[in-house]
């Protein structure tokens, strides 16, 4: 069994930035230049070990610049004896044309399934004082584990995903379960979703439009069984914004299909918004029109979550009213 100390990793930490300090003055045409600490949060990523750690730190580098960050990335080795291992590095970069090296510290802890308990001791003390702690959960599995409650307890926000969950209905209801217990949360299947309800908000910019809105009856949202929870929170969101709009809707369906579509349907007005064969477009009244949209990846929603380090009140109602449409029975 091994074990990690917080006290060891903070000094080796402080040992980091001596060796840094020293090489950035050592080089060639380096003199003077020195390296710039910078933080704005402690973010923690939890992932299983299983995972490309190359991509992962690709994703972690570019949302450094934007959100620096002593990142502490803790990898799930599974089940196992109980055992903790670590190690420290800092990633840098130059900003264009400047000589001077901008670090964020980084620690990476392995964690068998048996030492998940002591997870939340060894990160406690290595947060950032008086800035966000972050955690970013991107294992489902731990995510329903109870070892990930005293985890996420120690968070300013904990962003998850729950795309492709086998049983999306009660990830919702899990979450939604968590975020009215207080617990501040992002989801990036929810994320997903930024420009498609950007898209549908420019629709009814046209005053022609929005003066049907109330005519609105009937929502539809089709997906696919991986986009199961984005289509709930889609729906949702559609619905409680046409009823805040005077909308009397006889009808709102969420049903497995081939792909995700989303279609509101009222007299004189047909809105469809889907992605088709890697393709996506509006379908207003009949009139098709392509839109180049394409699928975000990990760091565009990560920077786009890691800008609302607080809680977030239209994600909160969207995912109150998504668990409802899952579970219609709850109240």
């Amino acid at each position: 069994m091994s074990t990690v100390a917080p006290e060891r990793i903070l000094k080796e930490l402080a040992d980091l930035w001596v060796t840094l300090g020293q090489e950035s003055g050592a080089g060639e045409g380096s003199a003077g230049a020195g390296v710039l600490r910078s933080c704005s949060m402690t973010m923690v990523v939890i992932a299983e070990a299983s995972e490309d750690p190359a991509a992962l730190g690709e994703t972690i580098a570019a949302l450094m610049p934007e959100h620096p960050a002593r990142t502490i990335v803790i990898r799930l080795s599974g089940a196992g004896e109980r055992a903790l291992s670590e190690r420290v590095y800092a990633q840098c970069w130059r900003p264009f044309g400047q000589h001077q090296q901008i670090c964020c510290e980084q620690v990476e802890i392995t964690a068998s399934d048996a030492a998940l308990a002591d997870v939340s001791s060894v990160v406690r003390p290595l947060a950032v004082a008086d800035l966000p702690l972050i955690v970013w959960c991107r294992s489902a599995r731990l995510a329903a584990m109870p070892e990930f409650a005293e985890i996420a307890g120690m968070a300013s926000k904990v962003i998850v995903d729950t795309t492709g969950q086998p049983d999306p209905a009660a990830a919702l209801r899990r979450l939604a379960d968590s975020s009215r217990a207080g617990l501040a949360l992002g989801d990036l299947a929810w994320t997903r979703l930024t420009r498609w309800r950007e898209t549908l908000a420019q629709v009814f910019e046209n005053r022609e439009h929005a003066a049907r809105l109330g005519q609105i009856g009937r929502v539809a949202v089709e997906f696919s069984p991986e986009l199961a929870t984005s289509a709930y929170y889609m729906a949702a969101w559609v619905a409680d914004a046409l009823k805040e709009a005077g909308a009397r809707l006889s009808a709102v369906e969420v049903l497995p299909g081939p792909y995700l579509h989303v279609e509101l349907a009222g007299e004189g007005l047909s809105v469809i918004l889907q992605r088709r064969d890697g393709r996506f477009s509006l379908v207003l009244n009949g009139a098709v029109r392509p839109l180049n949209l394409p699928p975000p990846d990990d760091y565009f929603l990560m920077r786009e979550e890691l800008a609302i380090a607080r809680r977030d009140p239209v994600f909160e109602k969207a995912l109150a009213s998504a668990a409802r449409l899952a579970y219609p029975t709850d109240k």
